[in-house]
């Protein structure tokens, strides 16, 4: 199958900015559904249309101007995936600001750093839990005017809740009508909109410089190529704090669809039933977890139940393969496979809402596996592929041309070369301005012509399909679509454990961390002598004390971690790395490649 082709003018016919794609979109739709959101679980799920969610932004958005936020100045959200993220987003959008994502997850200390870097004047804060974070670090906020509460009550003059903004909004309006009409107007296509903080080699987050343009390019690049119409249905419960979900929503201000929210992850089968949507995205994870949960019910089922479930795969993923090439399915084949279809597969997209046309997986690598038995049963998964730095979206599978295992071609409007080591690089309006207050950084990852460092490694085959053959640098992603810099953890593992030597932390695509480690063999003698543990290094390592010992050092390095760095399970190795095995680099550097590659099936075991 080839790409699909089509011209670039749209590049030149998109909105200007964010701000003004909106304001067409409530134009163009009023009445039509923008959003859908849960109040109550069990009950009906609140409806509203473009309309009724322009004339709630304009408020906020004229509260921010009240409250003084001036062009491209910071506005942070630190909040799970909600409706009201989604209103604050816009309202910064429309107010001329600049969004700062923050996950609600992320520590105290990393949330200061953000919102301090940033120089933020106002954050959204989802609950009184994100508000402590910032009380506690308040001295190191001096940019801090006012926190914006999404749940709870105001505190005093510097937190107000949301109705507060929109009641501002509604003064500053009476006052002075057209106030954010002038606003939007005066945004300017390469204004900053948008900081999304990623996890640096140091262990620094990185503010990643989007622009106005960059999103609307985004949005307007799919809506070219036809993957989404305004009749589709979006059920949206990424983190918006990751770019994956930020260019959802530009993909919805281009194309119009309606959109349900709920970021729960634990109701996303419940939802997709409720919903019904025609598609949705999700990290590789979700996917990876539906599966298994499938399999492994039916397989508790035992009996006949098991036996047809199997014989149904073994004949969709024949059916599948013979449709993929082009070539005709045996009549016998094709009956089994409709009586497959009404007694398994129907079952399985009936889970997902019954509608799905396709899902889109980002964030991070899909394995082609977990497409193909998924396609076996009539849903299509569209693996895509982008950065952060690139606005998320920079390639993508199409509904009628895909193949599994690549994430597509490049987006209209933007180009692809591979560069040394076969290095993927990007060019395009979606690459990003560079980090924020980091030249240095932004020097190393953006190439003097402009283009991008990804950092991965890709083939590109004859038809322009591009699939990642590996990475480059040491930062990696876990399953979920987080990023992971080793390095950091590691240093911070050696300085709580005092007779640690080597601690290599790996999860590149895998759903947790975890880690291999060593022992300095002087430092756990002494200890092995102190507390009764006898032998050798082997056998010092081998004891269930010296595995006891470890695991506090690991809960306490736990301690100081983002949940999704934290280290679920650990394998001490009975020696220690060395020059001589090949390991360590005359420097005495670890060689990451080297070690992965001994001990895969170690590490392998690990996630068994």
């Amino acid at each position: 199958m080839s790409p699909v082709n089509t011209d670039t003018s749209f590049i030149e016919n998109r909105a200007p900015n964010v701000a003004v794609q909106f304001r067409d979109r409530v134009h163009t739709s009023p009445s039509r559904t923008a959003y859908s959101y849960p109040t109550v679980d069990g009950e009906p799920w609140t409806t509203m249309t473009w309309k009724e969610t322009g004339d709630r932004v304009e408020k906020l958005a004229a509260g921010l101007l009240a409250l003084g936020l001036e062009s491209e100045q910071r506005v942070g959200i630190a909040s799970g995936t909600r409706v009201e993220w989604i209103l604050a987003d816009l309202a910064v959008m429309c107010a001329g600001g600049a969004t700062t994502t923050v996950y609600p997850s992320t520590m105290s200390e990393d949330v200061a750093y953000i919102v301090a870097d940033s120089e933020c004047r106002v954050v959204f804060a989802e609950d009184e839990s994100q508000v402590t974070k910032l009380r506690e670090h308040r001295s190191e906020l001096p940019h801090l005017d006012k926190v914006v509460l999404f749940d709870g009550a105001a505190d005093g003059d510097w937190v107000i809740t949301l109705e507060d903004l929109s009641t501002l909004g509604e003064k500053h309006l009476a006052e002075k009508a057209d106030a954010v009409t002038q606003a939007i107007d005066a945004i300017q296509p390469d204004q900053l909109a948008t900081l999304i903080y990623t996890s640096g080699t140091t262990g620094k987050p990185k503010g990643v410089r989007l622009r106005h343009s960059s999103w609307t390019y985004e949005g307007a690049a799919i809506q070219a190529q036809q993957i989404l119409t305004e009749d589709d249905v979006q059920f949206l419960w990424l983190p918006m704090a990751h770019s994956f979900g930020k260019v959802l929503l530009s993909t919805q201000l281009a194309c119009g669809f309606a959109t349900a929210v709920d970021g729960r992850v634990d109701k996303i089968i419940d939802n997709l039933a409720v919903v019904k949507p025609t598609f949705m995205g999700a990290a590789p994870r979700i996917f990876e977890k539906a599966h298994a949960r499938i399999v492994t019910m039916q397989a508790s089922e035992g009996g006949a139940k098991e036996k047809i479930f199997n014989a149904a795969f073994s004949v969709g993923k024949k059916v599948d393969a013979l449709k993929r090439e082009g070539k005709s399915v045996p009549l016998p084949l094709k009956l089994q496979h409709a009586l497959f279809d009404r007694l398994v597969f129907s079952k399985i997209r009936e889970r997902f809402g019954g509608r799905v046309r396709f899902f889109i997986s980002g964030a991070a690598a899909l394995n082609r596996d977990i497409a193909e038995w998924f396609h076996a049963a009539g849903i299509l998964i569209l693996e895509g592929y982008g950065l952060t730095e690139s606005s998320a979206g920079s390639f993508v599978n199409h509904p009628e041309s895909y193949k599994f295992g690549t994430v597509g071609p490049v987006f209209p409007g933007s180009r692809v070369r591979l560069g040394e080591g076969d290095e993927i690089q990007i060019a395009g309006p979606g690459v990003m301005d560079g980090y924020h207050n980091l030249p240095d950084e932004t020097a190393k990852t953006l190439t003097e012509d402009g283009w991008l460092r990804s950092g991965d490694k890709g083939a590109i085959d004859s038809e322009g399909f591009l699939t990642i053959t590996g990475r480059i640098k040491e930062l990696f992603k876990t399953s979920g679509g987080k990023y992971i810099a080793p390095p950091a953890i590691e240093a911070k593992f050696k300085a709580v454990c005092p007779y640690a030597s080597q601690f290599m932390v790996f999860g590149n695509e895998r759903n947790y961390c975890v880690a291999l480690v060593t022992l300095d063999p002087d430092a756990v003698a002494d200890w092995a002598k102190e507390n009764g543990v006898s032998g050798d290094y082997s056998a010092i390592v081998a004891d269930a004390k010296t595995r006891q010992m470890v695991q506090g050092y690991v809960d306490e390095l736990n301690n100081q971690l983002n949940r999704w760095e934290t280290i679920k399970k650990f394998e001490l190795l009975d020696h220690d790395l060395s020059v001589e095995s090949g390991e360590l680099t005359p420097s005495m550097k670890v060689k990451r490649n080297v070690v992965e590659d001994n001990y895969g099936g170690l590490i392998d075991k690990m996630y068994a």
